[in-house]
């Protein structure tokens, strides 16, 4: 098995500094460019862009991710959370998908940069840094295999697998498959996005040893009304999972005018 699905791990790790001297060299060498092609603060994202991106640093729900106005204390959840207990524990999301967001995650999901996915799961792994301490292995959402053919990656992929790497986390690509093609999420109200995606994921019976028992990092890109999540996580928990928390690069804060 290939290294990038989390079994084989080579012995031998260089230096933490000669990594960064490596990469400080490159940089010199060849200097960051943003997504405009002009010169970049981090990750290809342009200053004025990385300025306005709305990183959830302050209080959040504890089941969503949904920002909170003011601190409400830990483990603090929302109305819609306590009001309807969701298959996932618990949610983080690194920032809100806004204007400033959409442009930097949509080129990963749809215009072939799959190099913006390091720079995401940096970001995870500092909106979710307690989800991260506490999981066993990281789960991609997945894509059916008719949409991996035409995309030729997953998005989902490319944030976790450098997640996982960083955090020594145990990587499971195909864990969760989906079973159906479904229709695209963007334009469809919460009922009917639950609907589309209902059943639609399964854990195939071969892979159940390695879900079962294990406290599960759920990854994607966005969250919008949680129904894509909430149906990996039912079936992750009907597989044996013992826990199964979400993060994501940016969640929705409100539907109307965004395209995902």
């Amino acid at each position: 098995m290939r290294a990038e699905h989390g079994v084989f791990r080579s012995g031998w790790k260089p230096p933490a500094q000669a990594i960064a001297l490596w990469r400080a060299g490159l940089d010199l060498i060849f200097p960051p460019r943003g997504l405009d092609g002009a010169p970049s603060l981090a990750g290809g994202l342009p200053a004025e862009t990385w300025s306005r991106i709305h990183f959830l640093d302050g209080p959040v729900c504890d089941g969503c991710g949904a920002p909170f106005e003011y601190d409400q204390g830990e483990g603090a959840r929302c109305v819609a959370c306590m009001a309807r207990p969701r298959a996932f524990a618990a949610a983080r999301a690194a920032c809100l998908y806004d204007e400033a967001a959409r442009d930097p995650i949509l080129k990963l999901k749809h215009a072939d940069r799959p190099d913006l996915g390091p720079l995401f799961a940096l970001w995870i792994a500092r909106a979710a840094r307690d989800l991260v301490a506490e999981a066993d292995a990281v789960v991609p959402v997945p894509l059916h295999p008719l949409r991996l053919l035409k995309r030729r990656y997953n998005q989902a992929a490319e944030i976790a697998r450098p997640l996982a790497r960083r955090e020594d986390l145990i990587y499971l690509p195909d864990a969760l498959i989906r079973r159906r093609a479904t229709e695209t999420q963007a334009g469809k109200s919460g009922s009917g996005r639950k609907r589309n995606v209902a059943g639609a994921f399964e854990v195939p019976a071969g892979r159940r040893r390695l879900v079962a028992g294990r406290r599960l990092l759920l990854i994607d890109d966005v969250m919008t009304t949680g129904a894509t999540a909430e149906g990996c996580a039912r079936a992750l928990k009907a597989a044996g999972a013992a826990r199964v928390d979400v993060a994501v690069v940016a969640r929705v804060k409100e539907m109307a005018g965004l395209t995902i």
